[in-house]
C-alpha cells in the first residue's frame, strides 16, 4: 500500500520540543517534495513547511520560522519535523504530505497538489 505515515506526536510543555517523523511505504521519497500541514480545532488547515526533493529548498510559514526545522533522510525514506520552543498555539493535528516533482526542479517544494497525505498525528502543547 502506497502511503505516508506520521509518528512522534504527543504532549509537550510550552517551550519544549517534539520531533515528528514521516515515513513512506510502498514507494521511494527520493523524487518527492515533502510538506507538513497542521489543523487546529476550529481553524483552517495550513501549510507549515516543505522541503524539496534535493533537500536544498525549504519554506516555512512565518509563525514557525526559527523554531521548526524540516529535514529528510532518503536512505531511511523518512522526513522529519523538529519543533522547538513550542507554544500552545502550535497545538494541532499535523499531517505529512508528498508530491512527486520532476528532477528539473530539484530545489522547489511549493506545490498546490499533493499526491499523498498521512492520517495525521496530534501535537498538544500545554501552557
Amino acid at each position: 500500500q502506497l502511503q505516508v505515515v506520521e509518528s512522534g506526536g504527543g504532549l509537550a510543555q510550552s517551550g519544549g520540543s517534539l520531533r515528528l517523523s514521516c515515513t513512506a511505504s510502498g514507494f521511494s521519497l527520493d523524487s518527492y517534495a515533502i510538506g507538513w500541514f497542521r489543523q487546529a480545532p476550529g481553524k483552517e488547515r495550513e501549510e507549515v513547511t516543505c522541503i524539496s526533493r534535493s533537500g536544498q529548498g525549504t519554506n516555512y510559514v512565518d509563525a514557525v520560522k526559527g523554531r521548526f526545522t524540516i529535514s529528510r533522510d532518503n536512505a531511511k525514506n523518512t522526513a522529519y519535523l523538529q519543533m522547538n520552543s513550542l507554544k500552545p498555539e502550535d497545538t494541532a493535528i499535523y499531517f505529512c504530505t508528498a508530491a512527486r516533482l520532476p528532477s528539473v526542479i530539484p530545489d522547489e517544494c511549493r506545490v498546490t497538489t499533493w499526491d499523498y497525505w498521512g492520517q495525521g498525528t496530534q501535537v498538544t502543547v500545554s501552557s
